[in-house]
């Protein structure tokens, strides 16, 4: 039974809560300046990932061992990504004894990396058992430094039984070795329906003429650069310098033939809802939040070609103190009921789906604006999207090091910024 008590007022004013962490997201190590930090000055001893089952499971065993229970977990986290008066954590605290100091410190992955890692390869504490970080170059590093426990999955009962396919073998982490999901995030085509009588389907509707100075497109040079791929038929973590110079020419060709009004940042909603553009490149929880907050009607679609999901991952630090506690509360957010609330709360894509059902017996207890807001989230492909959408979605290309993501940037940048 779902035990929380929840402030009716939970839902309402969550566009500010969403906009604030996609912007910091959108900051996080994707412009060239955050990719170049986070590139640049990385010292340490590189750690080879597990090449077999064998040899991870004995990686595993060996962390693990001797390790036991402290009773208590110091968690890192962004901001805005749980209810200020966490109760999860109160009934995490009440259901196993374990306490938690929990602080939202992550501002920006690069930032983040950046202030961590000369702690992590001195091999000193950072002060944190459990932290949030997004599937990208500062999750490889982290990985490729030997600078994550390897996760104990005979300690996430909850994981295995309640996350979906989909988060269980994630292709920046194979098998999940080092990370769990936190939550998701989409980036495809929205829409005003009052200007677009045929829903778009396609990459391609992003590039009809009809649309000529009606299209809005993102100025980050990964995000378009994956909507380029796509249109392509390339999968974005699977191309290469060819590949890009293709996509960045499909791109110009968009641009040059004055289809696309200008290059936002976040900045895209309200033209879009006032009609300045009729159709973008959106992220999927701006487009429910501005719904949910201003009664607009804009739709998100994803495309029969793709399109971006991004990530954000629990994971441990190799110097935590507390480790079995922090796979404890990893594992805690698996719950069904647990995932259910945080999902009401955040509106992101939670990587439980059981919690559909538990919103919708939520909504079916609530009353007047609670129940409609329960009602909206339960059925949100936003929050839930189908298998065959998830099929679809495809991650950001992970660079091998630092001159391929210059060579990159330097491709896609010169889109937007000629």
């Amino acid at each position: 039974m779902n035990d929380f008590r929840r402030d009716p007022a939970f839902l309402r004013g969550s566009t500010q809560r969403r906009l604030g962490r996609r912007d910091a997201f959108r900051l996080a190590g994707m412009s060239a300046a955050g990719l170049a930090l986070a590139a640049c000055g990385v010292q340490g001893k590189g750690v080879a990932k597990p090449t077999s089952s064998a040899q991870a499971q004995s990686e595993v065993e060996k962390y693990w061992a001797g390790k036991a229970k402290t009773g208590h977990v110091d968690f890192a986290n962004w901001p805005l990504y749980m209810d200020p008066k966490h109760p999860e954590l109160q009934q995490f605290t009440k259901q196993t004894g374990i306490t938690v100091t929990y602080k939202e410190v992550i501002q920006d992955n690069a930032s983040w990396f950046a202030k961590i890692q000369p702690q992590l390869a001195a091999g000193q504490s950072i002060g944190y058992d459990l932290m949030v970080v997004t599937n990208g170059i500062q999750f490889t590093q982290l990985v490729q430094l030997g600078y994550l426990v390897p996760l104990d999955h005979s300690k996430l009962p909850n994981y295995t039984a309640n996350a979906g396919e989909r988060y269980k073998n994630e292709s920046y982490d194979p098998g999940n070795v080092y990370s769990v999901p936190w939550a998701s995030g989409m980036t495809g085509i929205a829409y005003n329906p009052k200007y677009v009588d045929t829903p778009p389907t396609s990459m391609a509707d992003l590039w009809n003429p009809k649309y000529k100075g009606k299209v809005g497109m993102m100025s980050d040079s990964q995000e378009i650069a994956n909507f380029g791929l796509f249109a392509l038929g390339i999968d974005p973590d699977k191309s290469g310098p060819a590949d890009w110079e293709k996509a960045a020419a499909k791109l110009k060709e968009q641009r040059d033939s004055g289809i696309v009004r200008k290059y936002y940042d976040q900045s895209y909603v309200d033209p879009l809802s006032k009609g300045d553009i009729w159709l973008t490149m959106a992220w999927s929880g701006d487009i429910f939040q501005k719904n949910v907050s201003d009664g607009t009607d804009l739709k998100f679609v994803i495309p029969q070609e793709g399109a971006t999901i991004w990530t954000d991952n629990m994971m441990i630090p190799k110097t935590a103190s507390n480790p079995v506690d922090a796979i404890t509360l990893i594992d805690f957010f698996y719950d069904v009921n647990v995932a259910a609330h945080l999902a009401e709360y955040i509106n992101y894509v939670t990587p439980v789906p059981g919690a559909k059902d538990v919103i919708a017996a939520d909504a079916g207890k609530a009353s007047g604006d609670d129940k409609k807001l329960l009602e909206d989230v339960a059925a949100s492909p936003l929050v839930f999207p189908s298998d065959a959408d998830l099929s679809k979605l495809r991650s950001y290309k992970v660079f091998k090091d630092s001159a391929e993501q210059k060579q990159f940037e330097s491709t896609f940048q010169a889109i937007t910024t000629s």
